[in-house]
């Protein structure tokens, strides 16, 4: 332990500064500050400590500089800042953090404190840059292990490797975080880092009491930032639960790594994209939406030839339904795979929601044998031609016996639905889930 802390002491000793450096606020704002006299000393990304009347300080960072000005965009409120206060420079934006493996079970925030009364948090030896790049692609190992998801229809139709990246698309209230409870409790991964960025207040305790539970929260790590907290710190803990996963796959673990939301992300940055004066280039979102995106989602993935993985599921709110609105469309395109959550779906009340016809895995079939294909291929085609036909059924305008296939479908159906929908509480691996589709669907090898 001697060691372990002397290693982090002189890791941050290199990250301060060898001489102070201070300015003053000129101008203040409800989102930002402007400072003068800092030009010289700082980057995109600095933090700085700002004196306010009550002699507190205000933590605020670098999001823009013009000629001697400097934009800062604070870490919480404003109160308390006053004109002409100062402003002290502090640590970069490289800053790092120090994970153990005895994290797992806790709940932390956005700046990595705890935030479950259950004590500090042990430090790790290694330090791990929150905002650091991705693994160099050619130096990665392949995807190519199936993941057990435990829920039937995503371990059949939209197979799931270690080192797979999917999103979840829908909008509110379709099921996303009860999909993303199933995931935390039931699939084989060694350890699971969840996300939750921009989450209402009421709904975080609600998630891991009753949907998450003791034995789900063992095997987890839970970043909060709730809506009501600064973008800063939102954008910070969608990185910082990225880099938690990064550390226990740096461990040869096979990791579970779910955000919700990247919606939630991309208007956190787009707040500070407006705050440093960007232009709005579609539906309001700035350039550095589209550029911090990619930084985020890339360094999920397998790791290097021998190490562990980073399975990662997205979950991204669809905005009024429009599964073409700029950020689906963008996450969309970044990832290995898409799982549609559809309201019409739900309203039925078939749960988990998936819209099987329009979500793909794009490890699909290279993952899976010739005879899983066939079965999931043939109970697709069954759900295709139903789909196709389901106005003329449902007012009665399809006489039955007319199509042989489409009496198969309509016959299939029933079973197909019965599959697809499972109870939060149900677990069922990969062999059993086959079994049951083919038995839906009356398939004879």
């Amino acid at each position: 332990m001697a060691g372990t802390a002397i290693a982090n002491i002189i890791n941050e000793i290199k990250l301060m500064r060898h001489f102070s450096v201070s300015g003053r606020v000129i101008a203040v704002e409800e989102m930002f500050i402007k400072a003068e006299g800092l030009s010289s000393y700082v980057c995109i990304g600095t933090h700085c400590n700002i004196h306010t009347l009550d002699g507190k300080k205000c933590i605020a960072e670098v999001v823009a500089m013009n000629d001697s000005i400097c934009t800062l965009m604070p870490f919480g409120d404003v109160n308390g800042v006053y004109l002409y206060a100062k402003v002290e420079v502090g640590q970069s934006i490289h800053k790092s953090i120090y994970p153990h493996e005895n994290w797992r079970g806790r709940i932390i925030n956005g700046l990595g404190m705890p935030i479950d009364n259950k004590g500090p948090l042990p430090i790790g030896s290694r330090g791990y840059e929150i905002f650091a790049k991705s693994l160099p692609a050619n130096s990665r190992d392949r995807v190519k292990i199936k993941m057990d998801s435990g829920i039937r229809a995503l371990n059949t139709f939209i197979t799931c490797c270690f080192g797979q990246r999917l999103g979840i698309f829908s909008g509110s209230g379709v099921g996303k975080s009860t999909m993303f409870s199933m995931l935390a409790k039931f699939s084989n991964a060694d350890v699971k880092v969840i996300g939750l960025i921009g989450e209402r207040s009421r709904e975080v305790r609600e998630f891991i009491e009753d949907y998450l539970g003791e034995d789900g929260l063992e095997q987890s790590i839970v970043i909060v930032a709730t809506a009501d907290e600064p973008a800063l710190i939102r954008r910070q803990a969608a990185y910082l639960t990225m880099t938690i996963a990064e550390f226990f796959r740096d461990l040869g673990k096979n990791v579970l790594c779910m955000i919700d939301n990247i919606t939630r992300f991309a208007m956190a940055q787009r707040e500070i994209g407006l705050t440093a004066g960007e232009p709005t280039i579609t539906r309001g979102y700035t350039p550095s939406v589209f550029t911090h995106l990619p930084k985020l989602l890339e360094r999920a993935g397998p790791g290097l030839v021998g190490s562990g993985s980073i399975t990662a599921f997205f979950n991204t709110l669809v905005e009024g339904d429009d599964y073409n609105e700029p950020i689906t469309d963008a996450v969309r395109g970044i990832l290995d795979g898409h799982i549609i959550l559809n309201r019409k779906i739900a309203e039925k009340n078939i749960y988990p929601a998936i819209d099987i016809l329009s979500s793909i895995s794009r490890m699909m079939p290279s993952c899976n044998t010739e005879e899983e294909m066939k079965i999931i291929n043939k109970a697709k085609y069954f759900l295709s031609i139903y789909d196709e036909m389901e106005d003329m059924i449902r007012i009665g305008a399809y006489k039955v016996g007319s199509n042989e296939e489409v009496d198969l479908a309509i016959q299939y159906h029933k079973n197909l639905n019965q599959f697809i929908s499972q109870k939060s509480n149900e677990r069922e691996n990969i062999k059993s889930s086959y079994a049951k589709l083919a038995k839906a669907i009356h398939y004879m090898p």
